[in-house]
């Protein structure tokens, strides 16, 4: 597109001024020839390009404003570092052009090289990273996970999945459905101890790199419900897993979490209900964005993940009869759960 070429042209613009400067204080001497290639895009506006030259290698984030804010991310990334965990350095930054410059955390995300055989280690690494930065004091200025922003996330589900995807209207019945069911998530959410939140904790934001993992994405983060992070670790857009499986990771976070201190529900069956009903919110959530950037945005393929959501979500309605009315919602939506798109 036109605007992202003049975009470009500015950012290499901007790294050439930012370049011989960071040679000059890390003392690596002149900066050498090199190729400034698309490392990756993510279903927002930001892209990200890998500069290579002379064996080393740097990530430019193009974040355009007003779309993309990249404070939160610098914000985020010096406290997350404090716990030690691998997030990217940030050698140089605009805000205002919405550029950084970071170090390179590697080319292979988890969801590139995860499998059935190397998935515990794997696993492993990331549950000791969030359990690193689920210990840390929550006193930056976050938002929190609140009733307003649980409720805004849920309305995307009917907004843009029922009405602008399926084209159906709910009736006065199936809003009543809709709306109890979205109190009962909103108030199991609610209900749950608080920690620092990623919002987005899944495979392909986490770097196979070393120290393992290195940790994206995380410019969103609140404070709200223990359960979050770790059940979209293991609940992911991409790849699903077998339910006795997650339920030995789950079960193997929740004794670490508590022997650290962090205040996870005492009982493990709370727990898991409550990763069961906070996994229901996301995933109806997700399906509402994917719609929404299928719709408004243009990128359709989003949707091809949209049946594995509704699987997630028909395991839990099968085990919590308290969701009874959100299945009959979707049973009612003239479309199987989970048929294709």
């Amino acid at each position: 597109m036109p605007d992202q070429d003049v975009r470009l042209q500015h950012l290499k613009v901007w790294l050439e001024a930012q370049l011989p400067k960071l040679f000059l204080a890390q003392d690596w001497g002149v900066v050498p020839p090199a190729t400034l290639t698309a490392a990756s895009s993510d279903a927002s506006f930001r892209r990200y390009f890998r500069w290579e030259g002379a064996g080393r290698t740097f990530i430019v984030m193009d974040a355009p404003p007003p779309q993309e804010n990249c404070k939160p991310f610098v914000d985020i990334a010096h406290l997350l570092s404090k716990s030690g965990i691998n997030v990217p350095k940030i050698y140089a930054e605009d805000l205002k052009q919405g550029f950084l410059l970071l170090n390179d955390l590697g080319q292979k995300t988890y969801l590139d090289v995860i499998d059935a055989e190397n998935a515990d280690p794997l696993f492993d690494d990331a549950l000791d990273a969030l359990l690193a930065y689920q210990q840390l004091p929550m006193d930056a200025p976050l938002p929190s996970y609140d009733v307003a922003l649980l409720r805004r996330e849920l309305e995307l589900f009917p907004e843009w999945y029922i009405r602008r995807h399926l084209g159906i209207e709910l009736d006065s019945h199936q809003l009543a459905l809709w709306q109890r069911a979205s109190d009962l998530l909103i108030d199991s959410a609610l209900a749950q101890p608080k920690v620092l939140v990623h919002r987005d904790y899944m495979p392909r934001n986490l770097m196979h790199s070393e120290p393992n993992p290195g940790v994206l994405d995380f410019q969103d983060a609140v404070y709200g419900p223990v359960t979050y992070d770790v059940t979209c670790l293991f609940k992911d857009a991409f790849l699903s897993w077998p339910e006795e499986r997650v339920q030995g990771w789950l079960k193997q976070y929740w004794q670490a979490a508590g022997a650290v201190g962090i205040p996870v529900q005492a009982q493990f069956e709370d727990f898991l209900r409550a990763s069961d009903l906070m996994g229901v919110q996301r995933h109806l959530k997700v399906i509402g964005i994917f719609a929404r950037i299928c719709h408004r945005d243009g990128k359709p393929r989003y949707l091809a993940d949209v049946p594995r959501f509704f699987a997630y979500i028909e395991a839990v309605l099968a085990r919590r009869p308290e969701l009874a009315e959100l299945g009959e919602l979707l049973a009612s939506l003239r479309q199987p759960v989970g048929a294709a798109i």
